[in-house]
């Protein structure tokens, strides 16, 4: 199952209390279309059924079902550039399963 860094749980909480301060809101991984590889993200106000959901720290991230086959076992980070833009980044997990932050 995908986990997040202590940066990913941070960057997340921050941007869904920006858009959607509910406790149940979350960042949603989900397939963009029937004939698109890509995962789209966006802050939805709570789990979809069916929807995996991956939590640290307080920080939710929802994943479809093909988000969650995507990206089991990785390790979701995210960092903040200059600009104010957030970046994601996804890598495997380390051989313990712990991601490191």
């Amino acid at each position: 199952m995908l986990t997040l860094t202590e940066n990913a749980s941070t960057i997340v909480k921050t941007l869904v209390e920006q858009n959607l301060p509910t406790d149940d809101a979350g960042l949603r991984f989900s397939h963009e279309g029937a004939n698109s590889g890509a995962l789209t993200v966006t802050t939805a106000e709570a789990a979809e059924p069916g929807d995996a959901v991956v939590e640290r720290d307080g920080a939710k991230v929802f994943l479809d079902e093909t988000a969650a086959v995507a990206l089991g076992d990785q390790v979701l980070d995210a960092t903040v550039d200059e600009a104010g833009s957030v970046q994601f980044s996804i890598a495997p997990a380390d051989g313990a399963g712990a991601p490191t932050a």
